[in-house]
């Protein structure tokens, strides 16, 4: 039982991010929130001690950032900056990787963006193209190719690139990771313009010869790209949850909170059953949810990989699809309300999709599940 149910710990810590958070309004100034945020050891709370970090894991992190989301102030980039970039350095990087990037992402003073998805490779990463080569004079890595969808270029100091380097004995290509600083030579960006409403934007890289020193290589090595890559979709992949739980509640309490106040026909329309038990099913919906989440983090954090993996699926495809019903409901409880942009709800309706598509589609999960867990045949 005592994985079920929260330590003191955990309960204390939900009640102080959810209090910090919601002190905050609707609207603050994400970069404000990040750096108090910060202050606090929120963002760094699953990054090494010895760095700065809290010593803690993603189960935190994961906690941290539902109950941002909860109180209708989630920041997206802590799906990528200390859940990704940061435990894929504090795993496999060097000394001086470690120490350069680790401290700076636990304080709030720097921040990194993850690159994986191309115009032609996304839930297919064996079709990654973006390549880096050896400079043989200098030593250095000359990187080739495009990414889109990368949150946050704009406001990271570097991006961490998955690239493919071809292995010396085979000549097959190899996936690896490099850190690509926002001002180097070649490196270009274009915002894509989407119709969702986020405070981070989505971009669009180029890699033109961009040369790097050969320091840039996470870890130094060039066969623990997969492992390094794997080690960081994960922990994606819970963060994503915890990003739709955050939101499905949000959406949530303002229908519930709406359904208690508004009266027809002399009762609360919270008082009839058509509008209660959907409620109601879109709460067990979240919390199930949330227990798996809870379930994929607890894994990672105890070191396997193997289970997280399939936890974190799971974990992401049930939070994904609570949160999209559970916005829909609260939209339709308010009526016309809920289109409002007093109500703050209308703008979820797209936002509750990116969880559904984003890291991984619904349907690549549902494959993964067939494929890995029940032992069906392979269709991809």
């Amino acid at each position: 039982m005592t994985t079920l149910i929260e330590s003191d710990e955990h309960k204390a810590l939900r009640a102080a991010v959810s209090a910090f958070a919601r002190s905050r309004a609707h609207d603050a100034d994400h970069a404000t929130l990040w750096q108090e945020a910060a202050k606090l050891g929120y963002i760094g709370v699953n990054l090494p001690e010895a760095y700065g970090g809290g010593g803690g894991g993603i189960t935190e992190l994961s906690l941290i950032l539902e109950e941002l989301g909860a109180a209708g102030n989630p920041l997206l980039m802590m799906i990528v900056s200390p859940a990704i970039c940061g435990t894929v350095i504090a795993r496999f990087g060097t000394d001086s990787q470690k120490q350069e990037w680790l401290p700076a992402m636990a304080d709030g003073s720097r921040l990194m963006a993850f690159g994986i998805t191309e115009p032609d490779a996304g839930s297919n990463s064996h079709r990654i193209t973006t390549t880096a080569r050896r400079d043989g004079a200098s030593g250095d890595w000359l990187l080739n190719g495009r990414k889109v969808f990368v949150s946050g270029v704009d406001i990271a100091d570097a991006t961490l690139i998955v690239g493919r380097t071809e292995d010396a004995r085979t000549g097959r290509l190899k996936p690896c990771l490099f850190i690509v600083p926002r001002d180097a030579p070649g490196f270009t960006r274009r915002a894509i313009d989407m119709e969702l409403d986020s405070v981070e934007r989505q971009f669009e890289l180029v890699l033109d010869d961009v040369r790097l020193p050969a320091e840039a290589l996470v870890g130094g090595g060039e066969d623990a790209g997969l492992l390094q890559l794997f080690a960081g979709l994960n922990p994606e992949r819970v963060m994503t949850a915890a990003f739709a739980i955050g939101m499905g509640r949000h959406a949530l309490a303002r229908a519930v909170a709406y359904a208690r106040e508004r009266t027809v026909w002399n009762a609360p329309i919270g008082a009839h059953q058509a509008i209660a038990h959907p409620l109601a099913q879109a709460h067990i919906e979240l919390e199930l949810a949330r227990l798996m989440m809870q379930k994929a983090a607890r894994l990672y954090d105890a070191g396997d990989d193997v289970g997280a993996g399939e936890a974190a699926n799971m974990a992401k495809y049930a939070a994904g699809e609570a949160c999209v019903r559970a916005v829909d409901q609260a939209v339709h409880t308010l009526g016309g309300n809920g289109l409002t942009r007093e109500f703050g709800l209308a703008r979820l309706i797209t936002a509750s999709r990116v969880a559904r598509i984003a890291p991984v589609s619904r349907e690549m999960i549902l494959n993964y599940v067939s494929h890995q867990t029940l032992g069906l045949p392979k269709s991809y």
